[in-house]
């Protein structure tokens, strides 16, 4: 048993077809009222019926009432009434018009809104099936350099709100977590989800990590950040890897294991604690540098052409900061006395709310 799962292919997952994928890899959509939907299935029924009455009266003359008559346009109306409910056994016929209405106008809505109730939970279920393997071939086709977000605890609900209110669409986030209620969470955001644990690289994989431009690794314990980050490593090198862990003594081993920045959230948050007790308005003001939704917030901006060549700390902007080759080089250092083109700028721009 032991060498069964040992040898496993570590692509399984991938491997499988994408109906096998539902309830494991979810993609958003559009969410609707219940009556919204049965009153859309009811009107196309209603046109359905029109449209047939009118052939059937556009060809009247090759029909015939059991009494003889000519057909009307309301004959021709009952008619299809009948034909499309597959209720015409011909034992009991309406013979008055006032009858024949009530049956188009009463039982009719009846019977396909006993049909709706009957069938449409079969059909609504079959249906999300398959448009959700139909969303999941598309998306898996098209995915490119999207953030992988592993952990959707506080910290990781934390770091998707924070690239949202940057401007992040949904779409371009997927959320690995083995919580399904947290999934739930995420996606009522609009947000692709995968259930599993991403230690298993087989999860990764459906994540499209291998084409993802970042990942976030958000777990709730160091040693699993650790694995993680190892697993991710391996299946996208070229990603941006960025591991929050809780103790600073763990931070050597997470970016030998290949992260790129490591978040020590136990020291931060002490941190905080500590200068609140002596100058809260710093910690008041570095939350608010931190929320994109108002205020003021840090972000990143290419150098313009007219900037070539003068100081960073004569610009309109408030530079913190120069990435230079992908090195921060710190406003005040000899070497960004002067940007250059291709530098990008780490700057307090102004949120308004």
């Amino acid at each position: 048993m032991a060498s069964r799962f040992r040898f496993r292919d570590p692509d399984e997952l991938t491997k499988r077809p994408d109906h096998a994928l539902v309830g494991i890899l979810r993609i958003p959509e559009a969410q609707s009222s219940p009556w919204t939907a049965i009153t859309r299935r009811m009107l196309l029924a209603f046109s359905l019926l029109l449209l047939a009455a009118c052939i059937v009266y556009i060809d009247r003359n090759g029909y015939r009432d059991a009494q003889g008559n000519d057909l009307s346009f309301l004959d021709a109306l009952y008619y299809a009434t009948v034909s499309l409910s597959t209720t015409g056994y011909g034992d009991i016929t309406p013979v008055a018009p006032s009858a024949r209405l009530v049956n188009i106008l009463v039982i009719t809505p009846l019977r396909i809104f006993f049909l709706i109730l009957l069938v449409g939970t079969t059909l609504a279920v079959l249906t999300e099936r398959s448009r959700q393997a139909f969303k999941i071939q598309q998306w898996r086709r098209r995915v490119r350099n999207h953030t992988v977000v592993i952990g959707y605890g506080t910290k990781g609900r934390t770091a998707v709100e924070a690239m949202l209110g940057d401007g992040v669409s949904p779409s371009d986030i997927v959320v690995v977590d083995t919580d399904a209620t947290m999934l739930e969470s995420a996606a009522s955001l609009g947000l692709v989800t995968v259930h599993g644990s991403a230690t298993k690289s087989e999860v990764l994989r459906l994540t499209g990590a291998q084409h993802a431009s970042s990942i976030i690794v958000a777990t709730n314990r160091d040693d699993t950040a650790v694995l993680v980050t190892l697993t991710a490593r391996e299946i996208a090198p070229k990603a941006k890897i960025v591991v929050a862990i809780r103790e600073a003594e763990n931070t050597h081993l997470v970016k030998q294991s290949g992260a790129d920045s490591v978040v020590v959230s136990s020291e931060t948050a002490g941190r905080l604690l500590g200068i609140a007790t002596s100058t809260p308005s710093v910690v008041e003001m570095m939350e608010d540098l931190l929320t994109p939704e108002a205020g003021f917030a840090i972000a990143e901006r290419d150098v313009e052409p007219q900037e070539v060549g003068g100081s960073p700390r004569h610009l309109t902007d408030i530079v913190l900061g120069v990435v230079r080759e992908g090195r921060l080089v710190r406003v005040g250092e000899p070497e960004v006395d002067a940007v250059e083109a291709g530098d990008k700028l780490l700057y307090i721009r102004r949120v308004h709310a």
